[in-house]
């Protein structure tokens, strides 16, 4: 007999509403026995159909929900999944790189599916769809038809799972760099050994914004591999791409070298560090961005995560002359936008700087926030002229 999970009285009404996770403190009982990682059914106190997922005991999320009515699952459900997610990214205009699964999104929780041309970076963070691996590449080679699909699961959540950290090839090949097209430029892409898949393409309508403001004397801060650099590079007269990887800025350079900038230059240091060299050397930029990685991976840490940003927003708002510009960002989703802005608020005061909002901006649209589930909505994205 396969699980079901009974939840406590009441514990259904999140899950009924949109949330997909049954945490293991929601549960009554579990009846049946099955293999871990296997279908489980769950029922709210009294009996009611709720949904199936895969469960998981070694987690603190029990069972992931992705099916709601009577679907089966297997090939034909991915295929379907997969499909409509990509379907809709499609008519929105992507075509060479963007996310085309996203996880709990699309119904397909903890499974990301990234594309870059025609390479696909694909991450597997829960037991229950790492066990369906070849099940889920059979369904993407179907729908994309891809040269070469790569596995980009080191990450640390998957240790919550009681799963190992694993890269490697899944299907086809896949080269060392991929060079894909964003925004009207070419970026080369490591998605071996790259951030995250490969690139962070959650900014990349974010990116083409700052193009707007990106004038003068640029600062990009925490660069990567100079996403928001070559936009900036458009339309300033010299960007300072910073970044505390050398193999980073080595990326920037080679983007640079893509689409022919001669105003791109880097420097590798310690954001904070350098941000109070460049301050107590009297320096000052038209423009400086902020796009930090995660300061903090759950709700305990986000004190700390916010003095780190009043730090470096702080910095930042010392740096920027009269008249340009602050463009902020946060991807920590325990950092609401209502604590992203208070904090902004104090930076500026702390530096003595009078600050107008301009643009408020979050995920690019094929990174879709599920309304019923916060932690699917974690981008930030502030920009601020500065007096």
């Amino acid at each position: 007999m396969s699980y079901e999970v009974i939840l406590k009285k009441g514990e259904e009404k999140r899950i009924l509403a949109g949330h997909p996770w049954v945490y293991a403190n929601e549960v009554a009982r579990i009846e049946g026995k099955d293999k871990n990682g296997s279908l489980a059914t769950i029922r709210a106190f009294d009996g009611r159909y709720v949904g199936k997922g895969y469960i998981n005991h070694a987690s603190k999320i029990l069972v992931r929900i992705f099916i709601r009515g009577n679907e089966e699952d297997g090939l034909a459900l991915y295929h379907a999944r997969i499909h409509a997610a990509n379907s809709y990214r499609k008519s929105l205009g992507y075509d060479n790189c963007y996310r085309a699964v996203f996880a709990e999104a699309d119904d397909l929780p903890a499974l990301i599916v990234d594309k870059y041309g025609d390479y696909l970076s694909v991450q597997l963070l829960s037991l229950g769809v790492y066990l369906r691996k070849d099940l889920i590449v059979k369904a993407l080679a179907e729908e994309f038809s891809p040269k070469g699909i790569w596995e980009r699961s080191d990450v640390a959540v998957r240790k919550k799972e009681g799963l190992p950290e694993e890269t490697g090839l899944l299907f086809g090949e896949v080269p060392d760099w991929v060079e894909i097209e964003e925004n009207g430029l070419k970026m080369a892409v490591d998605l071996k050994n790259g951030q995250k898949t490969g690139y962070f393409l959650d900014q990349k309508e974010n990116r083409a914004a700052v193009r707007r403001y990106a004038r003068g004397e640029v600062l990009d801060c925490f660069c990567n591999s100079g996403g928001f650099s070559m936009n900036a590079a458009l339309s300033a007269t010299h960007v300072t791409a910073l970044d505390a990887s050398p193999f980073a800025l080595e990326n920037v350079k080679r983007n640079a070298m893509l689409n022919h900038f001669d105003n791109v230059e880097t420097a590798c240091g310690d954001a904070f560090e350098l941000l109070r060299a460049y301050h107590a050397q009297k320096r000052s930029f038209d423009c400086v961005i902020l796009d930090p990685p995660a300061f903090c991976k759950s709700a305990a840490e986000v004190q700390d995560a916010l003095k780190g940003y009043l730090d470096i927003n702080l910095l930042g708002f010392k740096l920027v002359s009269a008249g340009g510009f602050l463009i902020s960002s946060s991807c920590s989703h325990f950092v609401t936008m209502a604590m992203f802005e208070k904090m902004l608020i104090e930076a500026a005061r702390r530096a003595g700087r009078r600050a107008q909002c301009v643009e408020v901006r979050s995920q690019a649209p094929d990174h879709p926030a599920l309304l019923s589930a916060d932690e699917t909505h974690y981008l930030k994205f502030f920009v601020l002229r500065v007096e």
